[in-house]
């Protein structure tokens, strides 16, 4: 039977099904809720010297373990952790751990209900917790590359055809000691556009049966071109006596992906070529960050605002405001509030206008808010609207956005996430009238790549870089 999973797929990670995986993965569930309430009881005893625990930290803690239950058990933490790598595993297990605080402390301000509990104690907990957690994982790890090594929890396999998703999967499996997968050799096909490195040929295709059966090969991994289904079918006839599992490696040379999966879909298997990382928690995770960030951010910044307010009044006649309809997520129209840096009339004359160099429309107040990114401020608020991101892709004007998706390849492909203040391009110089082909390939890279520490990481940027950019108009 062919299994709808996939290697070379993000978020398709391979899967050993060793017979201690079971054991290891019990391990994992439970000793997290394990970590997670000793966490929480060692952070009260370092907080306070003792062990005498109010009804307000039980009740917390108690409450803390169902939402640990839904969070944790709700996610793909525990499934193929063990072909995962370390820094996307840390990356997800602390994503889900913040998520869980998170909402338990929405609770505890919305229900009023464990409100008298040291903030210092919540942040020992988390700390702890997290901690501990990473170390388990690492002793589980270190247990299953043990048995990987003894022999005891590996399983055989075998690679059909040569591509660049074959060769990946193959480097991919000798890295990790983890993975409970040997693989034994590869067979030719004539629809090979390459040779194997790092495992023997063990012959042709026609090879295959006489080779999985002898041998008790236990999974067989079919690297061939979607597109060729006659030698598809070939492969799954000779293996029809077999009882090894076959997974498809599909060959995707030449498409332009983003966010591929394999998912299964009302029983039927689907190949995901394309979709938006924001997807169910993740989604969550985006709104909880923007939120969350953008009331702090607006809370720092607001004495600012007001001096910059008066200053763009004193300035020139008209509102302190000024809005402007972009595009977002999914072609969505939205207003996008800056500080006015323009006379109130000036596009009635010139038009829409690309800024760039030389621009001299604006009042003296407004080249400086520009030159600072000062302007852009506001949109702190489209943030708490639900219009925009912290992070994420520059919005631009519907006239720029027809024009652009004629010129640029995959243009359109940005507003797959919803638009941002500051982005990957901008933090790498690509801003103002620079090579559009590279900002957007930036913003594609970011809706890629995105993660809660990819987001993180580029607000750290964007202050460690400071607001001021010779490209800035």
């Amino acid at each position: 039977m062919l299994s709808t999973s996939a290697t070379g797929f993000r978020g398709t990670p391979l899967s050993a099904a060793g017979k201690f995986n079971p054991l290891l993965d019990l391990v994992l569930r439970v000793g997290d809720l394990l970590i997670f309430v000793l966490g929480g009881v060692l952070a009260f005893e370092a907080r306070f010297g003792h062990l005498e625990m109010g009804a307000d930290y039980v009740h917390t803690i108690s409450r803390g373990v169902l939402f640990a239950l839904i969070v944790l058990n709700g996610s793909s933490l525990y499934r193929r952790w063990r072909s995962r790598a370390v820094t996307a595993e840390t990356s997800k297990l602390l994503t889900l751990w913040l998520l869980m605080f998170c909402l338990m402390a929405v609770f505890a301000l919305a229900t009023r209900d464990g409100q008298q509990t040291s903030r210092l104690w919540w942040a020992n907990w988390l700390a702890l917790s997290v901690g501990g957690a990473l170390l388990l994982r690492m002793g589980v790890r270190a247990v299953a590359r043990w048995l990987s090594a003894q022999r005891t929890d590996t399983r055989s396999s075998v690679v059909v055809g040569a591509n660049p998703e074959a060769q990946r999967l193959v480097d991919a499996i000798q890295r990790d000691d983890a993975c409970g997968i040997e693989v034994r050799g590869w067979f030719a096909t004539h629809s090979d556009r390459s040779e194997l490195t790092g495992a023997p040929m063990l012959g042709l295709i026609d090879n295959l049966a006489g080779y999985v059966e002898s041998r008790n090969v236990d999974l067989v991994w079919l690297a061939l071109p979607m597109r060729d289904q006659t030698r598809i079918s070939y492969a799954l006839s000779q293996l029809k006596h077999s009882t090894a599992d076959v997974k498809l490696v599909p060959d995707l040379f030449g498409l332009h992906l983003l966010n591929h999966s394999v998912e299964e879909l009302l029983g039927l298997p689907v190949i995901t070529l394309q979709q938006t990382p924001l997807q169910g928690a993740a989604r969550l995770v985006k709104a909880i960050e923007d939120r969350v960030l953008a009331l702090m951010i607006l809370g720092l910044i607001s004495p600012l605002m007001l001096v910059i307010a008066i200053a763009v009044k004193l300035s020139s006649p008209g509102p302190v405001f000024y809005r402007q309809e972009r595009v977002s997520w999914n072609n969505k129209r939205f207003w996008m509030y800056k500080f006015r840096s323009m006379p109130v009339d000036v596009e009635q004359k010139t038009g829409a206008v690309w800024a760039k160099a030389g621009e001299s429309r604006a009042t003296r107040v407004g080249a400086f808010l520009r030159k600072t990114s000062f302007d852009e401020l506001p949109q702190f608020v489209n943030v708490l609207l639900g219009d925009m991101s912290i992070v994420g892709p520059r919005p631009e004007r519907p006239m720029f956005v027809e024009q652009f998706k004629h010129q640029i390849p995959d243009y359109m492909k940005k507003h797959m996430v919803k638009a941002g203040i500051t982005g990957w391009a901008q933090v790498n110089g690509w801003r103002g009238s620079t090579d559009l082909a590279k900002r957007v390939e930036c913003d594609i890279h970011y809706i890629q790549n995105w993660s809660l520490r990819f987001d993180l990481q580029i607000i750290g940027l964007t202050l460690l870089k400071g607001f001021i950019n010779k490209n800035a108009y």
